[in-house]
């Protein structure tokens, strides 16, 4: 279940590896979106995802060296270390239930959003990421690799560390689940 990796994508690892800070910026540069994507989406904050987005490329600027291939995009290495982060996030006790007003309505009400379209789709998009929270923690980060990142089934399965049968069940009760928390609010 190897992947094939592009040849600049190796070619930007091997000059990292070596001490490039140039490759090493064109690499976060390519795959910064996809670690705060995954990191918002855990952590539900802004400010928070911006220092564990760089908490994670400073740790793998740290150990690029070490990096070795093991049939994985670089970008699925970083998650890992991502998802690493963001479990002692939450294990540490640093983790607040708090959400600063600036927060709560993130949808720009100018131009062509019309106030209460704004709302209305800020409601729905709240009540889709709580029914997803809502799911037990593999569930739950099946549905964000997959769906809110587009990842395969393969670089899934690489990340959580299952082989792609699992993830394919996975994600079959994690969409069933979804469904029937739904059923009622997006009718």
């Amino acid at each position: 279940m190897r992947e094939e990796i592009p040849d600049d994508v190796r070619t930007l690892v091997l000059r990292a590896k070596t001490g490039d800070t140039e490759a090493f910026g064109t690499l976060y540069d390519r795959y910064v979106d996809l670690v705060y994507r995954y990191i918002y989406f855990r952590v539900g904050s802004h400010p928070l995802a911006e220092d564990l987005t760089s908490e994670t490329f400073l740790r793998a600027l740290r150990r690029v060296a070490d990096f070795t291939w093991q049939g994985r995009d670089f970008g699925a290495w970083l998650v890992t270390i991502a998802r690493n982060l963001v479990t002692d996030h939450f294990k540490s006790g640093r983790y607040r239930l708090e959400i600063t007003t600036g927060e709560v309505l993130d949808v720009p009400l100018d131009g062509a959003y019309i106030p209460e379209n704004a709302v209305v789709t800020a409601i729905i998009n709240d009540r889709v990421l709580r029914a997803v929270r809502d799911l037990n923690p593999e569930q739950q980060e099946c549905v964000v690799l997959r769906f809110l990142h587009g990842l395969s089934l393969a670089e899934t399965a690489l990340i959580m560390g299952k082989k792609s049968g699992a993830i394919k069940a996975l994600q079959f009760r994690a969409i069933r689940a979804l469904a029937r928390a739904l059923k009622h609010d997006l009718a």
